[in-house]
């Protein structure tokens, strides 16, 4: 940047200190005389913290930020996450039975390039394993509560892929440290009123203990208040109700029943009769709560499936309740102002797409961002970006509820092919007769790759159906030798690697 300018974060929490530090980092802020970068915190509004996991992205994000994971894990009461368990998705239970399956975070095992998958989608649905457990070890490690690495291994290194589970509001305070460190002035206060000028863009911003505030760049990261996007002539928002459904979730923590009780390495998503409950173990404490559609249940009865899931009676956990409005801002850089996590959209906790979006926005916004010249240029490339990655992830997740055989009336809406979208419609017919391949997405527009659209597919018993091409298939008994490697090595995994809570515990005795 060849002038002076000032960026101007409102707001706190994960959004506002990552894109704090993120920026800071990215301008080398520390060392650049032409740049400042301000956050305006208000001490009297607390963090939401929809959902407290991670998709892996989050280590490429630390890691760049030099934030070390030891400190990490320990500050914000970390766990590792190598996926997510999916239960009732497909079926309600019978009883004691359950249908579940497993979304990991490690890419199917490839042998020289050549795709395992038709050989286990020829195989015989009766006798096969499940898709994650023929394709990669990570099915039989997290099924043995193992850790993903060992703790002699370095900083966001090790055999597997991981996200992390973690205390959203500590999350917030460990970000908030490492910006100040980058060189962010952090000030405390409450926004009163936004000024805008004669074009529409904002002039400066009224506040109790800080007077007017002027910046060249104005990031909203204010959550569902939207206090400066809000403000600004945009599009209407755009909502995805008739596509996904849930707009509700009472959310709890509950400590473990021992301080040595195994934690789990994935998030169980548990799905109930109008929505889903999400089960997250921390280091001291489980994070559960309970999404669900407020058109198919009433609050009360969200309530009581979540004390059920507990094994509690009502009124024995203190809970919170949070609604939110399924959707995004189609113009979410609008002149001089971006925002940034909850105030461009929302869409459900399920695969923990809310960080995700958060580092694409302030990852684009680090190279798009004019070094001179009007800092609203690249407003409208921005919007297409993030608008394509909104479009695609509510493909992604409509693909977890379209599948399923469950009777309930949110279920059969959810399989009620006008509710899905005409994209994944096609890519579906298309799925019947060849797997999802990487030529079905654009990299740059997506947030989950083919292989995790396989993994929903196949561990929801959707059928491709490869029987008029078997013989272009040829090596049966060379894939047959693979998988049973992949089974060899997922049993010595779980050997080697530590007990998931042993590590935590090497982590957290280190301080």
């Amino acid at each position: 940047m060849s002038e002076k300018r000032r960026i101007l974060i409102v707001g706190g929490g994960t959004a506002g200190w990552l894109t704090a530090a993120y920026l800071a980092k990215a301008f080398g802020l520390a060392e650049h005389q032409r740049l400042e970068i301000v956050l305006l915190e208000s001490p009297q509004i607390g963090i939401i913290g929809v959902g407290e996991g991670t998709f892996p992205t989050i280590r490429t994000t630390l890691h760049y930020l030099g934030i070390d994971e030891a400190a990490f894990v320990r500050g914000t009461s970390a766990t590792f996450k190598q996926g997510i368990r999916f239960v009732d998705w497909l079926h309600a239970p019978d009883g004691e039975r359950h249908h579940r399956f497993f979304h990991p975070f490690e890419a199917p095992f490839e042998k020289d390039g050549v795709s395992l998958v038709p050989y286990w989608l020829l195989q015989d649905p009766a006798s096969r394993p499940s898709f994650a457990e023929a394709m990669t070890i990570q099915n039989r490690v997290a099924d043995a509560k193992r850790g993903p690495k060992r703790r002699d291994e370095g900083d966001f290194a090790g055999p597997l892929n991981y996200a992390y589970h973690f205390d959203a509001v500590a999350l917030a305070g460990v970000l908030a440290e490492h910006a100040r460190g980058l060189g962010v002035t952090h000030l405390q206060g409450t926004l009163s009123d936004v000024v805008l000028d004669e074009r529409g863009a904002i002039a400066h911003i009224l506040t109790d203990h800080h007077g007017a505030l002027s910046a060249d760049m104005f990031i909203d990261c204010s959550g569902f208040r939207a206090e400066l996007i809000g403000r600004m002539d945009t599009q209407p928002f755009v909502s995805v109700r008739d596509t996904l459904f849930t707009d509700r979730a009472i959310a709890c923590k509950i400590p473990y029943d021992r301080p040595d009780a195994p934690i789990e390495s994935f998030t169980i998503a548990t799905a109930h009769e109008a929505g889903w409950t999400w089960d997250i173990g921390l280091e001291g404490a489980r994070g559960v709560g309970c999404v669900y559609s407020s058109d198919h249940i009433d609050d009360d009865r969200a309530a009581a499936i979540l004390h059920d899931y507990l094994g509690v009676s009502p009124g024995t956990v203190a809970t919170r309740r949070i609604a939110f409005e399924a959707g995004y801002r189609r113009q979410q850089w609008v002149k001089n102002c971006v925002a940034v996590g909850l105030s461009a959209g929302f869409l459900e906790p399920l695969e923990s797409t809310g960080v995700v979006l958060i580092e694409a926005a302030i990852g684009m916004i680090a190279d798009l961002l004019p070094h001179s010249g009007p800092v609203g240029a690249p407003a409208r490339r921005f919007n297409e970006l993030m608008t394509a990655r909104y479009e695609n992830i509510v493909t992604f997740l409509k693909l977890h509820y379209c599948l399923s055989r469950r009777p309930e009336p949110f279920w059969r809406a959810n399989a009620d092919p006008a509710t899905i979208p005409e994209r994944l419609r096609d890519l579906l017919e298309q799925w019947r007769h060849r797997p999802p391949g990487r030529f079905d997405f654009i990299l740059d527009l997506e947030s989950f790759a083919y292989f995790n659209y396989q993994y929903i597919l196949y561990g929801m018993e959707f059928d491709t159906d490869l029987a008029g091409g078997r013989g272009d298939f040829p090596n049966v008994e060379a894939a047959a030798r693979t998988f049973a490697r992949i089974r060899s090595f997922g049993e010595r995994a779980t050997q080697e690697l530590p007990p998931h809570r042993e590590l935590i515990r090497q982590i957290n005795d280190e301080r």
